[in-house]
């Protein structure tokens, strides 16, 4: 019998808690990531209101400068720890994927010089759409936009674009190139980027609308992902005949493996805490595990170093946590974390590499103690012990200190 008849883990993608002990080794604009502290810089920089989670224990995880406007609670509700990452990359997949599990020892492709020639040609070939080399390069993706949409409109060539993660974007005007053809095309780019010297994480569909000077990126985008290498803790549920629910781009991420339940993608955050919320009421949802992915924070907010907008998207989340944990059941487990950091304050626009927070919250439960500091796939191993299954590669439970 399950200690918890429900799990829910919500990721508040890049939501990093300060720099991991090998940050030193990740640069970002050529500025090792080793004073990154994301949660940390913004309750400095512009302070931080998240009451419902510093109830749950916030402010108590070990940090070497307390969190400026997160107090420690004197009798938090629940359990909190923070955790590092052993695989080597920053990306987001590879921090879903030790989340469930793995070891990701060598990371995948990125293109800090753009892509090569071969697969913009290639591209060419089977689209028959001309590709704008002076995009093709890392970059913003609303700056990409605002640079080179007014030409796609004129001339319907692609926008192709890449950024310090290991993914090809391709960007595409609604009225320019109908949402069909631009799948088809990010889903040939996806066939011939599965192999080393390109072997990339993932092929995104970033569609937007609008006239120049305005325009905005809509919810249909499209992440197409390799699957992960080897059996995740998502696999082994799914096996066992365990309910896995996905909520904004987690299918995406793992490519629909080990999910029977798709909530389908979040069009905003508060739009991705409505599906989740959904998923929790539903009738037929009776045992297993829900796989939250909430992306506002690392797409509107960390890349674009907004870190007024990052606080009031962490207060947006905090202020709907009540309704959350009211949906929940009283066997029911509830777990918030992050996948990797996105200091809004620091150099660049790429992730940092951090600890990620972690808190956990049951209505079942009688104490709240500090969790020693782990790593990402302790989470796998902790769900698959308490739903009976073998945990994946990687992975110490703390199933036990959860009372």
């Amino acid at each position: 019998m399950s200690k918890f008849n429900r799990m829910h883990l919500v990721v508040l993608d890049s939501v990093g808690i300060g720099a991991a002990p090998d940050a030193n080794d990740f640069v970002n604009a050529g500025v090792p990531d080793g004073a990154s502290d994301t949660l940390g810089h913004i309750s400095k920089s512009v302070g931080l209101n998240v009451p419902n989670m510093a109830k749950l224990g916030l402010g108590n995880i070990p940090r070497e400068t307390p969190l400026k406007t997160v107090p420690a609670e004197s009798n938090p509700t629940g359990y909190a720890t923070k955790l590092q990452e052993v695989s080597l990359g920053k990306d987001t997949m590879t921090g879903h994927w030790e989340i469930m599990g793995l070891n990701i020892t060598e990371p995948f492709d990125t293109f800090w010089n753009g892509f090569p020639e071969e697969i913009l040609t290639k591209i060419e070939e089977f689209s028959g759409r001309k590709v704008i080399r002076e995009a093709n390069k890392p970059y913003s993706g609303t700056a990409v936009i605002e640079d080179f949409g007014p030409r796609q409109m004129e001339t319907g060539e692609l926008i192709i674009y890449t950024s310090a993660d290991p993914v090809l974007q391709i960007a595409a005007h609604e009225d320019v190139i109908p949402l069909d053809e631009l799948y088809r095309i990010c889903e040939y780019a996806r066939s011939i980027t599965l192999e080393r010297p390109a072997l990339l994480g993932r092929i995104i569909a970033r569609p937007y609308v609008g006239e120049p000077g305005n325009f905005t990126r809509t919810s249909n985008r499209r992440d197409l992902a390799v699957s992960p290498f080897e059996p995740t803790v998502l696999d082994k549920l799914n096996e066992a005949g365990i309910d896995t629910y996905a909520v904004g781009k987690i299918n995406d991420i793992f490519n629909g493996a080990g999910i029977n339940h798709d909530m389908g993608h979040n069009k905003s955050n508060s739009h991705g805490i409505d599906n989740l919320i959904k998923a929790m009421t539903s009738e037929d949802f009776k045992h297993g595990f829900s796989f939250t992915n909430l992306v506002d924070f690392d797409a509107l907010y960390g890349h674009r170093r907004d870190p007024h907008g990052y606080r009031d998207c962490l207060h947006e989340f905090d202020q709907r946590l009540p309704e959350i944990i009211a949906a929940m059941r009283e066997d029911d487990l509830l777990m918030i974390t992050a996948d990797h950091g996105n200091d809004p304050t620091y150099a660049g626009t790429d992730h940092t590499r951090e600890y990620i927070p972690f808190l956990a919250y049951s209505p079942s439960f009688k104490g709240n103690e500090l969790i020693p500091v782990g790593h990402f796939s302790d989470i796998s191993a902790t769900v698959a012990e308490n739903f009976g299954v073998d945990k994946a590669m990687i992975g110490e439970s703390f199933l036990d200190k959860l009372v």
